[in-house]
């Protein structure tokens, strides 16, 4: 296995923990992997067992889908004058924070085949990795944890891996990859207390399974039509929640009005910026004859 590209642009590409390991497979394993995979997949369908809030690496499922399901849920209850609480945040490297033992024990209750199972222990365990550093190769080391980034198994193995996560939660949890929401409707002080609940099952789950999610980034947002507006008290690993007027959440800026202005100036402005761009280049690659 060898060190890939940093994740994005403008990130420090000294730091090794800007670096996932890629996963470089032989022609055979890879063509053994899309098999396993075109089981799994037939088989969670046919058994409706992925979490139906889950819309990321799924046929059919997209961030669109994601945004507009989360937009409709907030939509129909500000009709009704109603209020909703949300908590947006994501999971902190979380392909990387995935351990191998843990993994393979969510996929006995897959209803999967043991056969399979049975193959992706032999895919996962044993793994050794090493970085090639200004000219020097250190000895190999046991990859324990990480989901292979560059396999065909890698979406699977984290969505069977994050497929618990909604259980004894008492509000609406939506996922897509590793960003999530968390939200419900607010009528009295007793949904405030579930909605916190949820949270804090989620703190739970999160340390059971060596997940890490930063309450410093997560956005906690009222969505209601009101003026006048409580403030919000909700946290996360004993850190309060900053609170928020309007979020990004998969790329797209939600008010807490539901007013798609700041969403309009935000792509307004990408497209001056293109065309602008555009204009420049276009300038240089005209050609003035000479007379």
């Amino acid at each position: 296995m060898s060190h890939g590209d940093s994740y994005s642009q403008g990130v420090d590409r000294s730091l090794v923990t800007n670096y996932r390991p890629v996963s470089l497979s032989s022609v055979v394993c890879k063509q053994m992997e899309h098999v396993i995979a075109s089981y799994v997949r037939q088989v969670w369908d046919k058994n409706d067992w992925l979490y139906e809030g889950q819309h990321g690496f799924r046929p059919g499922y997209s961030g669109e889908s994601q945004v507009i399901t989360v937009c409709q849920d907030i939509a129909d209850s500000l009709d009704n004058g109603d209020k909703i609480d949300a908590i947006i945040g994501d999971f902190s490297k979380a392909f990387d924070l995935v351990p191998h033992g843990r993994l393979l024990t969510k996929f006995p209750n897959s209803v999967v085949d043991s056969r399979a199972v049975v193959w992706i222990r032999e895919f996962l365990l044993g793994r050794t990795q090493r970085f090639r550093m200004e000219g020097q190769l250190p000895a190999e080391v046991r990859v324990t944890s990480v989901v292979p980034l560059g396999s065909v198994l890698d979406p699977l193995l984290f969505l069977a891996y994050v497929n618990d996560i909604w259980r004894s939660m008492e509000s609406t949890i939506r996922l897509f990859d590793e960003d999530c929401v968390i939200y419900r409707k607010i009528i009295n002080n007793a949904d405030m207390e579930k909605l916190q609940k949820s949270l804090d099952r989620l703190e739970e789950w999160a340390v059971e399974n060596a997940m890490k999610i930063n309450p410093n980034k997560s956005k906690a947002i009222r969505f209601t039509r009101a003026r006048v507006k409580d403030p919000l008290n909700y946290s996360l690993l004993g850190t309060l929640i900053p609170e928020a007027n309007s979020c990004k959440y998969l790329g797209i800026i939600f008010r807490s009005d539901l007013s798609w202005a700041d969403q309009v100036n935000y792509a307004m402005k990408k497209a001056w910026k293109a065309l602008h761009f555009t204009m420049r280049i276009l300038k240089k690659l005209i050609v003035i004859p000479k007379v």
